[in-house]
C-alpha cells in the first residue's frame, strides 16, 4: 500500500460517520480508527458517499500491522534504452513489416530494437545489454527527443 492510498483511507474515515475501517491487502493489514476518548453513540454505516457526510472534528489514529511472514520481493533494476538522436521513432523496418521486438521478447546485446529517422536517414537503435523487453515507451511514428527513454529492459 502506498502513502497516498493510506491518506485517502484516513480522509474517508475523517469525513464520514464511520468510526473505523480495516483493510487487508497483499499481506499488509491496516486499521484506521477515530479517537474514541469520548462516549460515543453507536453509528450505523450508510450508503451515503463520504463527501456528503458531515465532517467530524476528531483526528483519526492509524495503525499499520505488517504480517510477520511477509518477505519483500527483490527490486529489479530496469535498464533504459535511450534515443541517441532527435527524430521519428519506428518499431519496424517498413510500414507493413512486423515490429523488431515486442513486450516480453528476450533480446541479445547489439540486437536492433527500432529505427529512428533523422533528416531522411534511418538509424537502427540497438540494445547494449541482453534481457527481456518490459515496456515500449513510445508509440510508432512518434517524434522522440535526444536522451528520451524508448524501452525498459529487465537484464537477464
Amino acid at each position: 500500500m502506498d502513502l497516498a492510498y493510506l491518506k485517502k483511507l484516513v480522509k474517508i474515515v475523517e469525513q464520514s460517520t464511520v468510526d473505523e475501517i480495516e483493510i487487508e491487502e497483499e499481506g499488509l493489514k491496516v486499521r484506521v480508527a477515530k479517537n474514541q476518548h469520548q462516549n460515543m453513540m453507536p453509528v450505523h454505516v450508510t450508503a451515503q458517499p463520504p463527501e456528503a457526510a458531515a465532517p467530524v472534528p476528531t483526528q483519526p489514529k492509524t495503525e499499520i500491522q505488517p504480517l510477520p511472514a511477509l518477505t519483500p520481493k527483490p527490486e529489479v533494476k530496469l535498464h533504459e534504452v535511450k534515443s541517441p538522436i532527435v527524430g521519428t521513432f519506428y518499431r519496424s523496418p517498413a510500414p507493413d513489416a512486423d515490429s523488431y521486438v515486442e513486450v516480453g521478447a528476450v533480446v541479445q546485446q547489439k540486437q536492433v530494437l527500432c529505427i529512428i529517422e533523422a533528416m531522411k536517414l534511418m538509424n537502427e537503435i540497438e540494445t547494449d545489454i541482453s534481457g527481456r523487453i518490459v515496456k515500449v515507451l513510445v508509440e510508432n511514428a512518434q517524434p522522440v527527443e535526444y536522451n528520451q527513454t524508448l524501452f525498459l529492459i529487465e537484464p537477464l
